[in-house]
């Protein structure tokens, strides 16, 4: 198992990922204000489940992948940390542009639609979306430490954290939806300043272990 410190770096960074303003919990929203609390509770529910199935897949995947190629594994290592600095200069120059409301917070377009269709309908969202598979990718291999154990294990428990991390956040945007989203478009000052501390995360991660990467590699 890691060690309790990497435990608490990764816990945190999920949870960082999960409450910066992202698709999920503008979904979350949309569905909250289109149907009520009961339909962003049931949305979250259904991305909670199709989190699960990344996980599964990256667990399985990856752990075949170490087993019989380390030097190989080594590599999604790499490109892993280059994929998280993208994804922290994305953070960064996400308000750059000069986007309308609709397209920061498109919630208004969301039609009302049976509960269970909402739960099926979010868990294919989820599944579908390329960027959480390669985020599951990108950071379980960094936390793994090969010497702490088995392998499947230590991404499975890293997994599990990101999914039920993520949860507790969509449930919140649920039962709080309205006055989040007139948050949001009140204080996107305080929406840009939680982006550059998300992209400085990623990007000091990414950075971090690319170089560690690289330097192992020379060695």
């Amino acid at each position: 198992m890691p060690s309790i410190e990497i435990l608490l770096a990764f816990t945190l960074t999920s949870l960082l990922m999960s409450l910066s303003p992202g698709p999920s919990n503008l979904y979350v929203m949309a569905r909250s204000i289109a149907q009520g609390v009961q339909g962003g509770l049931v949305a979250a529910a259904g991305l909670g489940v199709g989190s699960l199935i990344h996980v599964a897949a990256a667990v399985l995947g990856l752990s075949v992948l170490f087993s019989h190629s380390p030097t190989l594994y080594m590599m999604v290592k790499l490109i892993g940390a280059l994929y998280l600095i993208y994804l922290g200069v994305n953070y960064w120059r996400a308000h750059s542009g000069s986007g309308s409301d609709d397209e920061a917070l498109p919630v208004k377009k969301t039609k009302s639609m049976p509960l269970k269709k909402v739960f099926i309908q979010s868990i294919i969202v989820e599944v579908t979306n390329p960027k959480t598979a390669l985020f599951f990718i990108a950071l379980l291999p960094q936390f793994v430490v090969p010497e702490s154990g088995p392998i499947a294990l230590q991404l499975f428990v890293l997994g599990m954290i990101a999914a039920l991390t993520a949860l507790p956040c969509d449930i919140l945007v649920a039962v709080s939806s309205s006055k989040v989203a007139s948050w949001l478009l009140k204080h996107k000052n305080a929406q840009v300043i939680q982006d550059k501390v998300s992209g400085s995360i990623l990007l000091g991660m990414g950075s971090f272990i690319a170089v560690g990467e690289v330097a192992g590699i020379e060695d």
